[in-house]
């Protein structure tokens, strides 16, 4: 027998009176399987959030649109919703942001199970729901069998949610390093009028660096390049070879296009600011805006240690 091929991406649906066999990738997002035992046709949905907030356009994005839609596309070959079972899918708590602290895989599988029951739709199958991997989903409309294969997390992905989870419970802790003491008092001023961070020490140099970051394991560390006794790249070289930390190159030797910047990037700083960017001495209120942002977004990265060779080479 031929059938149909078809992939669904998040907020897509279909629903096939011929035989096809749809197949999807889950993380929190969440799938239904619908299928009709007399007529022999089915369908599925993909959605990635609950329900459709006020003031934006419904859209297959969204659980109570999706399911409707779903539904009405199977009652339209058949107006009797107990010929139509169902198998809910997904949910996970596997996307490394958000999904992990506000349950979004939990609330769409609650949209799922509500439009369905409110339908009188009888739901077959939803034990491979939740959990902390993802799932790869095929679907035969024609037979309404379902094969879900799970997908592990990488050992990166663990490592980058183990940190996530951590920083949940405490404040950022990041380290300014610069020779300009004023420079550093403009950063730290910025920083610490942020609640989530604690700028938990300041060096002049590398060698003191060496010495704060041993005794207070910072998750971010702000770098000048431009310093005496060891410059910048030479550290931020160091640091990834004995203790990979995520870094922010700050400095006035960065601009856009230059070598400076792309060896940085190369070697493994998170991000690369021109000083004259964030306008240091003028508008503090610019240096807040840009750096609080970027030093929580660097706090949750994982960073791997490079070897001597790999080093060597940039």
């Amino acid at each position: 027998m031929e059938t149909k091929k078809i992939f669904l991406l998040p907020t897509e649906l279909c629903f096939s009176k011929e035989p096809a066999e749809i197949a999807t990738l889950l993380g929190s997002c969440v799938s239904v399987c619908l299928f009709n035992r007399k007529f022999k046709v089915g369908g599925m949905n993909h959605f990635m959030l609950d329900r459709t907030p006020d003031g934006h356009t419904p859209s297959g994005k969204f659980g109570d649109y999706s399911m409707k839609t779903l539904i009405g596309m199977m009652l339209s070959c058949d107006k009797n919703a107990s010929n139509m079972e169902a198998t809910i899918l997904g949910g996970g708590n596997v996307v490394g942001h958000l999904n992990v602290e506000n349950g979004i895989g939990s609330r769409n599988l609650a949209v799922a199970r509500s439009i369905l029951d409110e339908n009188d739709i009888r739901v077959i199958n939803d034990r491979d729901v939740s959990g902390d991997h993802g799932r790869k989903v095929h679907f035969k409309t024609w037979t309404g069998e379902v094969e879900v294969r799970r997908i592990q997390r990488s050992e990166d992905t663990r490592l980058i949610l183990e940190k996530k989870k951590d920083l949940m419970n405490r404040r950022v802790r990041v380290l300014i390093v610069d020779d300009s003491k004023t420079v550093r008092c403009i950063i730290s001023s910025a920083l610490r009028e942020d609640p989530q961070i604690d700028v938990v020490g300041e060096a002049e140099n590398p060698y003191q660096a060496r010495e704060l970051l041993l005794e207070y394991d910072p998750d971010v560390i702000c770098l000048d390049i431009v310093m005496p006794k060891m410059d910048g790249i030479t550290f931020l070289k160091k640091l990834f070879l004995y203790k990979p930390t995520p870094v922010i190159i700050i400095s006035t030797i960065v601009q856009a296009g230059s070598k400076i910047r792309e060896q940085a990037k190369k070697i493994g700083a998170i991000d690369v600011i021109d000083k004259a960017e964030l306008d240091l001495y003028a508008r503090p209120d610019i240096v807040r805006s840009v750096l609080v942002s970027k030093v929580k977004m660097a706090a949750a990265t994982y960073v791997k240690k490079k070897t001597a060779e790999e080093l060597n080479k940039i």
